[in-house]
């Protein structure tokens, strides 16, 4: 992600509406061996803190094809890294 286009992407709901995401990060990990993306639409939930989606992508691939998050474990680790990187900036 070195270019700012490459930061952002689009998607288009059930109802036609294009929504635009920013990538906050990526990581891959060894212990489910995928990579994952930490996006938002730069909304804010009610105390003011913003909402962020994760899911897995194919890093091979040309076009950026999200697929669900399977697993507790791997919402946990997803939460354990958010959890750090907010501890961090505070």
């Amino acid at each position: 992600m070195n270019n700012a286009k490459e930061r952002y992407f689009t998607v288009t709901d059930n109802t036609g509406k294009t929504i635009e995401y920013e990538i906050l990060f990526t990581f891959d990990s060894d212990e489910f061996k995928k990579s994952y993306v930490v996006f938002t639409d730069n909304n804010t939930d009610e105390s003011g803190s913003l909402i962020t989606y994760a899911a897995t992508y194919d890093k091979n691939g040309d076009k950026l094809e999200l697929k669900d998050i399977e697993t507790e474990k791997e919402w946990n680790l997803i939460e354990n890294l958010l959890s750090q990187i907010e501890d961090k900036m505070e």
